[in-house]
């Protein structure tokens, strides 16, 4: 039996046939090229001429950046009878563990599930939790675990576990130790959608004033792609293998050509961080948690 519509339009949830679900396993190669439109799409080579830009762009040297797993073997979710109300669901966090570095030229397999749900009661929507592990399709060697939490603004009040949401990483009460300015293009959207995110939310106006802002705006998945990159040149030498894990919480929404300033506090082989855009001096991501390696891998 299929789910009923329950309060504002949505399908109630129903909890155990969603922890049971089987979400189909998704394969995906990827090459030099894919690796270079998803740094274009952060932002990388607008500075033509600096070296550590160009390694993650030109072929001949190309690494792959180690935050590309967050687009790779995306789920279809919206496409399974789950019950959630997707027009009304916004993304919430974003998490990453890099169990090896991700070579810049694959054929890899995805396995998703959902891993928690939380009720928060009518009308105060839910929180579905859902991980992907990536793997080497040809070895079954693991290469990620890509964690994200969905905010559902209009499936509360199920009779769900209530359990309390998982903690945020506390960020330290001083000033950060070490900010990293990164620019963004105009185009910053329209190139990051390449890489696999094509709501049209991202990319067209009209879409995008249906939705409220006047404009475009720009993947909150492109400012965690950036708060990577900044960690990268900050804390790691550039070097993507040294990055372990990247986890922080979608506070704000940010546009294409903003400057996105992000600030970190170094704990050990543990970095603090936000993200801030300069022009508004608006916080869109937070709690953020970094660890980094002080060796490569």
């Amino acid at each position: 039996m299929l789910p009923q519509a329950g309060p504002g339009g949505g399908k109630v949830i129903d909890h155990d046939r969603l922890m049971a679900m089987p979400i189909p396993a998704q394969e995906q190669a990827y090459g030099w090229k894919d690796c270079a439109l998803y740094a274009l799409g952060l932002g990388v080579g607008l500075d033509p001429t600096c070296a550590d830009d160009l390694s993650f762009l030109l072929e001949d040297r190309i690494r792959a950046m180690p935050t590309m797993p967050a687009v790779l073997g995306r789920p279809a979710l919206v496409k399974l009878d789950t019950g959630i109300d997707w027009i009304r669901t916004v993304h919430g966090e974003q998490g990453l563990t890099l169990h090896r570095p991700l070579p810049p030229k694959a054929r890899i397999r995805a396995q998703s599930r959902f891993t928690q749900v939380i009720d928060k009661g009518e009308g105060r929507g839910a929180l579905f939790f859902v991980e992907r592990q990536l793997s080497d399709a040809e070895t079954g060697e693991l290469l990620a675990t890509v964690r994200q939490t969905l905010f559902a603004r209009a499936n509360g009040g199920f009779g769900g576990p209530t359990s309390a949401q998982p903690a945020a990483h506390v960020l330290p009460d001083r000033a950060p130790d070490m900010t990293q300015d990164s620019p963004s293009s105009p185009q910053a959207a329209l190139i990051y959608r390449l890489s696999g995110d094509m709501n049209p939310l991202h990319a067209d106006p009209t879409v995008a004033a249906r939705a409220g802002f006047d404009r475009p705006i720009l993947h909150g998945l492109a400012s965690y792609g950036m708060a990577g990159r900044a960690i990268l040149r900050a804390h790691a030498r550039n070097d993507p293998s040294r990055l372990l894990a990247l986890d922080a919480r979608f506070t704000a929404p940010a546009w294409p050509g903003e400057t996105f300033r992000t600030e970190m506090w170094h704990d050990g082989a543990v970095i603090g961080f936000r993200v801030r855009c300069v022009e508004r001096d608006v916080v869109v991501l937070d709690n953020g948690r970094a660890e980094v390696s002080d060796t490569p891998r």
